[in-house]
């Protein structure tokens, strides 16, 4: 077994990208694993709420794991930063700034990165993860932007009527490949738009997937909607995204 230690010798670099569809600087950071080298190319995971899948995920150390014990091929891990204050106005389908920030991620983000590293430049090297309604911003971009994405990490995704309305649009989903985690114990999940069933809205947006042929890796397990919760389903997640 290897040296705990070196789980958390981590490489982070911080940057900022000016959006013209925000009209503003977003902090990003970018983790670069183990061994990197410019001279390779690297896969990329994408985070919406980029410091807490840092900070709370501990996405970082995870990797690290999965890279030294398990054999995961190293990746690149950008994380988008956002303010709350304005976080569901970008990541609910029906926020006013939604459309302008699915813009700076396709049209400004994904480019900025590729400029400025070895990051793969395929949809199928490029994951979208997000929690809550992180999750469904990255539903909602490999929806729109099928050519910059197919694969989504999902972790308690918000996935209410509006999303499935948007679904409905597609006939054929066998691009997409999308894991998603729900915790049992959120039937009564309170956001800033109300209380929610969150067990029941995925269960639902589950079915209408399915029917679209989507790959889907869909799990129940007992749990809230907490990053407590999530950081340990993580590693697992992240494995079974890279590995396809």
């Amino acid at each position: 077994m290897s040296d705990n230690s070196i789980y958390y010798k981590r490489t982070i670099v911080k940057n900022e990208l000016f959006s013209s569809f925000l009209q503003q600087n977003r902090p990003l950071r970018v983790y670069l694993p183990p061994g990197y080298n410019e001279l390779l190319s690297y896969p990329v995971i994408y985070c919406q709420d980029g410091e807490q899948f840092f900070n709370f995920g501990r996405i970082a150390t995870h990797m690290n794991r999965l890279i030294y014990d398990e054999g995961v091929e190293p990746a690149l891990i950008v994380g988008v930063d956002v303010d709350t204050a304005t976080r569901t106005s970008e990541y609910a389908p029906e926020g006013e700034r939604f459309t302008a920030y699915c813009r700076f991620f396709a049209e400004e983000l994904v480019p900025f990165i590729e400029r400025n590293y070895p990051a793969r430049p395929e949809a199928a090297e490029r994951i979208a993860a997000g929690d809550s309604l992180g999750g469904t911003v990255s539903l909602h971009l490999a929806l729109d932007y099928p050519d910059l994405f197919y694969k989504v990490l999902s972790l308690s995704g918000a996935f209410l009527q509006s999303t499935r309305d948007r679904l409905q649009r597609e006939r054929d989903l066998s691009r997409l490949y999308m894991y998603m985690l729900i915790g049992l114990d959120e039937q009564e999940v309170k956001t800033e738009r109300g209380t929610f069933d969150f067990l029941a809205e995925n269960r639902k947006t589950k079915e209408l997937l399915l029917e679209r042929s989507s790959r889907l890796l869909y799990e129940e397990k007992p749990g809230k909607h907490l990053w407590g919760f999530w950081q340990n389903e993580l590693p697992a997640a992240i494995k079974l995204m890279m590995k396809n």
